[in-house]
């Protein structure tokens, strides 16, 4: 990336990424590329050979990622998956051998849980702990990787990227960064020092609830060479479609991140007055637990609220009476959406926890929505 363009602001960048060489008459963003093999004449070279190794369409969205994770910095790749968790498990499974030691959130993802298992199964020890308070320095000796989730879904604590980073190198571990939540605008693992940056593109990247992806930036080198060899002896692999609606939605990513953003910021400072609301968590709150090390590390605070309601039922019943947010897993949307998270049994969050995503609605009618909603709920 030119130092121009590393230069520029993050809504011009996000406009602009991964765009192609202006040529008169063509696309300014080339259509998805739908080719299982190239013509390959002679010599196997060239940067197009066949369907399952490259593509037109994710060099573009790759080179568009990867100038949002790390601008302006030289010697780093990214490389996009069918999905979040085949990116999680290509870096997870691509860097760890029997004998290894990993250590994981014991507050993250809920699917965190069947990695761990897995990654048992073939001789790699597991270790855990919660991600705030940097819990995770405790059970660094004699790791091969970390992996941090920070902000961690759904509790939203965060942790000190830079001082993990730098106690795990210091062992000889690797580190990964989970960056869903934040998004690349919110935050960069790899100027804080981390060897990848790993995240479900699903989410707020593209935020319309319609594209499954995943990607892991890195530096070039022996760790993302084996992270690309898993990709290609695997075949997790995005579709052209989805890597062009990906590219396409990354033009707004500025726009919704900081609508999404300042309305999460409205919403949960609402919430903090109500009495039926307990374990109210937005790192962007000056009284959040983590907003001073967030506030260090983070631009952007992210679109997700976390809260609890009283009972199972209380929480069922609010859900029900929103009108303008969905009851739908997931995140990042422009459309708020709202769950109770117990419901999946792979968290270990009070019965009434719910993680509210908030969209690009109007603050005003989102806010009014919820408030509503409460009452209505109310025994």
């Amino acid at each position: 990336m030119s130092g121009r363009a590393a230069d520029q602001g993050e809504g011009t960048r996000a406009v602009r990424a991964g765009l192609p060489e202006a040529v008169k008459n063509e696309p300014t963003l080339p259509g998805p590329a739908f080719a299982a093999h190239f013509h390959l004449p002679g010599e196997v070279d060239g940067p197009y050979t066949y369907g399952r190794d490259t593509n037109p369409s994710w060099s573009l969205l790759e080179r568009a990622i990867g100038e949002l994770e790390a601008p302006g910095q030289d010697g780093v790749e990214t490389l996009v998956f069918a999905s979040g968790m085949a990116a999680v498990s290509a870096v997870l499974f691509s860097q760890l051998r029997a004998g290894d030691t990993v250590v994981l959130p014991s507050d993250g993802y809920q699917v965190l849980p069947l990695i761990r298992a897995q990654l048992e199964a073939y001789g790699i020890e597991v270790r855990t702990a919660p991600t705030g308070g940097d819990a995770q320095l405790d059970v660094l000796d004699g790791g091969r990787l970390l992996w941090i989730e920070s902000p961690s879904n759904p509790g939203l604590d965060v942790c000190d990227i830079r001082r993990l980073v730098e106690a795990a190198h210091a062992r000889g571990a690797l580190v990964a960064v989970d960056n869903t939540l934040a998004t690349p605008l919110g935050q960069r693992p790899l100027e804080l020092g981390a060897d990848f940056s790993v995240a479900s593109g699903t989410k707020q990247l593209t935020g319309h609830g319609d594209v499954l992806l995943g990607y892991v930036t890195g530096r070039e080198g022996e760790a993302m060479d084996a992270v690309r060899r898993w990709r290609k002896i695997v075949g997790a692999i995005a579709g052209p479609m989805e890597a062009w609606l990906a590219h396409r939605s990354i033009a707004t990513l500025q726009m919704r991140v900081d609508r999404q953003n300042a309305t999460a910021l409205v919403l949960a400072e609402a919430l903090r007055k109500r009495p039926e609301v307990t374990g109210l968590r937005y790192p962007g709150l000056p009284d959040d637990p983590s907003h001073k090390i967030a506030s260090q590390q983070m631009r952007r605070y992210g679109c997700v609220v976390s809260f609890t309601l009283p009972t199972h039922t209380r929480a069922d019943r609010f859900l029900d009476a929103l009108r303008i947010v969905d009851d739908a897993t997931s995140f990042g949307g422009v459309r708020s959406t709202a769950e109770r998270r117990r419901r999946w049994g792979g968290d270990d969050v009070p019965e009434g926890f719910i993680r509210f995503s908030v969209g690009a609605e109007d603050p005003e009618d989102l806010v009014a929505d919820v408030l509503r909603a409460l009452e209505e709920s109310a025994d």
